[in-house]
């Protein structure tokens, strides 16, 4: 197989999950030579065998837009790779000059962006309707002259020409964050709940920690793992008499993540009702599914499918606390059935929703898209 190829990022940390964990480390093991130009971090970053070129992090959304890429652009050109795979919708120009210049682009949509940017509360709101329509529009030119384009769920897929669009969902590795004997002992697991990912209002920090008010009969904590948005939701969550019973870890390594989730009973997931949220596949989900433990997920058509499929949890109105803590109580109080839970979306994600099986796909696009040119 073999030949230079060179992904490129400047919103995303060099050491994240889907770009450098899985997709770099895919295609290194198969033989290629793989860089990854990112911006500068002081985050520790796993022994995989992928070439790091750091460029400075901007911290303003107009600087990384202007100066971000510029950065970027120089050090891709200075690799001279057979293949360019970029990140980001801001670095749809770039993808542009490189193709211009004659290079082969894969553009990765890791997310809806015209239908993100609806809910981007720092827009204000009578624009957002408008940039929506330029992000859509700016794509779509983009598309015409891409050689891939890479989508996480289907219904992004559908905004771009099915010719050359692949669906690489962003499904787990098997056995990163669970033994064997951890995903087989759920009994033992102490009475705690987790949940994974960015802190936000939206993804259901609120609804979440006041659930816990209404736990009175059992010892029971959540615990926390990510970066809450913003110190003012810090300190309102702090405020809150559901925090006594929150064990807050902040931002944490894979390996922690993996031993919060060997002791935890169930993992929630209670994403509020908007567009971005419904219409996707919430990797925290199968990661949960992935460990052995039941999963408590927001009541989505797209998620009632793969958890009544799968009977790997429960589902409910992310939006109502009492709600949230009754299937927390279900859970302590039925630990067999909770355990045959765990198992089920053990079992599910084996089967279907691992990284083993995406990354075949994305294997086949990088050897129909180099085979002229390696």
């Amino acid at each position: 197989m073999g030949g230079k190829i060179c992904h490129i990022t400047t919103a995303h940390a060099a050491n994240d999950d889907r770009i450098y964990i899985k997709e770099c480390t895919s295609l290194s093991q198969e033989g290629y030579e793989v860089f990854l130009i990112a911006p500068e971090t002081s985050m520790p970053l796993t022994d995989v065998p992928v070439n790091i070129k750091f460029i400075p992090k901007e911290y303003s959304r107009f600087l990384r837009l202007i100066r971000g890429q510029w950065h970027a652009l120089k050090e891709a050109l200075k690799l001279k790779a057979s293949l360019y795979h970029f990140h980001d919708p801001e670095l749809v120009f770039m993808g542009l000059v490189l193709k211009f210049m004659g290079e082969k682009v894969i553009y990765d949509v890791h997310e809806d962006l015209p239908r993100q940017i609806l809910t981007k509360e720092w827009l204000p709101s009578w624009s957002r309707k408008i940039i929506a329509s330029i992000a859509e529009l700016v794509e779509w030119i983009g598309a015409k002259f891409f050689d891939g384009i890479i989508t996480v769920t289907p219904l992004i897929q559908k905004r771009f020409p099915p010719h050359k669009t692949i669906l690489i969902q962003n499904f787990p590795i098997l056995g990163e964050l669970a033994s064997m004997e951890e995903t087989e002992n759920h009994a033992n697991h102490s009475s705690s709940f987790a949940y994974i990912g960015g802190i936000t209002a939206t993804r259901g920090i609120i609804e979440m920690v006041k659930a816990l008010e209404y736990i009175e009969n059992f010892q029971v904590n959540l615990t926390l793992a990510g970066n809450f948005s913003s110190e003012n939701l810090y300190e309102e969550i702090k405020s809150y008499k559901g925090w006594e019973k929150v064990q807050y870890e902040g931002f944490v390594s894979r390996d922690k993540i993996a031993k919060i989730l060997g002791e935890a009973k169930a993992g929630l997931v209670v994403l509020h009702p908007i567009r971005n949220y419904i219409d996707a596949y919430p990797v925290k989900l199968f990661e949960y599914m992935s460990t052995g433990i039941p999963v408590i997920a927001s009541d989505f058509p797209l998620w009632r499918q793969i958890i009544e499929d799968a009977q790997c949890g429960l589902l409910v109105n992310p939006l109502c606390p009492k709600e949230i803590a009754e299937a927390m109580k279900w859970i302590l109080e039925h630990p067999n059935e909770a355990e045959k839970m765990g198992q089920n979306g053990l079992k599910a994600v084996q089967n279907t929703y691992n990284w083993e099986n995406e990354s075949k796909k994305l294997l086949g696009l990088y050897q129909k898209l180099l085979q002229k040119k390696i």
